[in-house]
């Protein structure tokens, strides 16, 4: 039977401080109750000697020093997982807010993880198709990455989050995929576009969606991403499934860091974040992955809003150091009303090499890359050269450039929300564009996929070379 204490010495935003407390557990959790019956939930974030530090998820409002009794549990914070977590929607601390019936759990896990051995780790190398050409033409995902995207204030990330989640795919048939959703700080309308979108388009059925709103408390907010990765650890390494992970907002994450360690009175770093807020970040990206010997994976985009568009900012900066590359939302095409506005010159996956080519994408699929950034990047240097010089400035071929750099933001990075391209489709959309260049200009692509599928595609369409 856990001790009950009446001992609460001091209330502190969303903290308390109970003295007198034996063999309190760091991490542990604990139940608050308070003058009326009612029963807050709360976890250990310190303790010294006989003193414990609290964190309440639901807020101190109520609490007084004379009649609050807590409870120490014994253990941590965790979530009921059961394969039927599939299709269900819970909120920031893993309740059902469906209004289905509560799950029924095979087993209890902590929302923390367990800690993996870095040897244990396999080396991800498979692509995951997600329909949007500027990401899996240029910016390759792949299973077990971690590979965030980086927005600023109005961009639309939630809509590109909502289009990933529906269309996200592993090439196979005998791949069972699953979605885990994690909204963090969001309001009730952006909830709602999201359980829509889910449900409309049927990805609801191979997803788990976590949803803590703006008006939810802030302790709640640091708990969210830990019950989404515990789901989705459960059905990627019991259940063997391949899961991907979608976070928005990392920023409101980390602001609910920073509003916590204020209320500790702890040194801040960095714009007043908290100095550990890079290995805090490190403990949810690092538990995307994939371990020998097991069959699923966990893949995982955060999406972070950068303040001020400032990609020095300490949330995309710590983020950049841990993930394995990120996508870039830019201003300037959401402006020109191109969807998704993704900019694909900063933007870089670095494991985007072992998830390409012949029995993965398709054998030509890393030379199209590499001769789309290069004649894209040009393009966009000679149109600037024609904004500053004008375009009598400009050589014939760099007119070409620019005529390339214009279709490829129209045809390539354009396309419909709805739209779902299958790496064959996002390839051949690129020899399409190719074929503005004159073959000459093509020096990143071998001779033999030329021949294969720029001559071919020419003479199917009917079309001439610009060679």
């Amino acid at each position: 039977m856990a001790k009950e204490y009446i001992t609460t010495r001091e209330i502190a935003g969303p903290l308390i401080i109970v003295d007198q407390v034996e063999k309190a557990t760091y991490n542990e959790i604990v139940e608050i109750k308070l003058g009326d019956g009612s029963i807050k939930r709360g976890q250990v974030l310190e303790v010294d000697h006989d003193r414990a530090l609290v964190q309440v998820f639901e807020g101190t409002s109520g609490l007084n020093l004379g009649d609050t009794k807590v409870r120490f549990l014994g253990r941590g914070v965790e979530l009921g997982v059961a394969s039927s977590i599939l299709g269900r929607v819970f909120d920031g601390s893993g309740r059902p807010i469906d209004g289905l019936p509560p799950i029924v759990p095979d087993s209890k896990l902590d929302i923390n993880g367990s800690p993996l051995n870095p040897y244990a780790r396999d080396y991800p190398s498979e692509f995951i198709q997600t329909g949007i050409s500027s990401i899996d033409g240029l910016n390759t995902l792949v299973r077990g990455q971690k590979l965030p995207i980086f927005s600023g204030s109005g961009l639309p990330h939630e809509k590109i989050a909502a289009q990933i989640a529906r269309q996200a795919k592993v090439l196979g048939a005998q791949e069972k995929f699953a979605v885990i959703f994690v909204a963090m700080g969001i309001n009730f309308e952006e909830a709602n576009y999201f359980i829509q979108s889910f449900k409309e388009s049927g990805a609801i059925e191979r997803s788990v969606m976590f949803l803590n709103l703006g008006g939810d408390p802030v302790i709640e907010r640091i708990a969210t991403p830990r019950f989404g990765l515990t789901a989705a650890e459960y059905l990627a390494f019991e259940l063997g499934m391949q899961v991907l992970v979608i976070m928005t907002d990392m920023t409101n994450y980390c602001e609910a860091l920073r509003e916590i360690s204020a209320a500790r009175k702890e040194v801040p770093g960095r714009r007043g974040y908290p100095g550990y807020m890079y290995t805090d970040l490190a403990t949810i990206y690092e538990r995307a992955g994939r371990i020998k010997g097991k069959s699923g994976s966990i893949t995982q985009i955060p999406i972070l809003t950068m303040p001020e568009d400032d990609k020095t900012h300490p949330i995309p900066d710590l983020t950049g150091y841990i993930t394995e590359g990120q996508i870039f939302l830019s201003r300037t095409l959401n402006q020109q009303g191109i969807y998704p506005p993704i900019d694909v010159m900063p933007s870089l996956s670095r494991l985007k090499d072992k998830g390409i080519g012949k029995g993965k994408t398709r054998e030509d699929h890393a030379d199209v890359l590499n001769q789309l950034f290069a004649a894209y990047a040009r393009g966009r240097e000679s149109r600037e050269l024609a904004t500053v010089l004008g375009e009598s400035a400009l050589t014939p071929s760099d007119l070409l450039f620019v005529k390339f750099a214009d279709e490829f933001e129209d045809k390539f990075v354009r396309q419909d929300i709805l739209e779902d391209r299958t790496i064959e489709q996002t390839l051949d959309i690129g020899w399409k564009l190719l074929a503005i260049l004159p073959i000459e200009e093509l020096k990143r692509i071998r001779p033999q996929f030329i021949d294969k599928y720029l001559k071919l595609f020419i003479k199917k369409e009917g079309g001439v070379s610009a060679s």
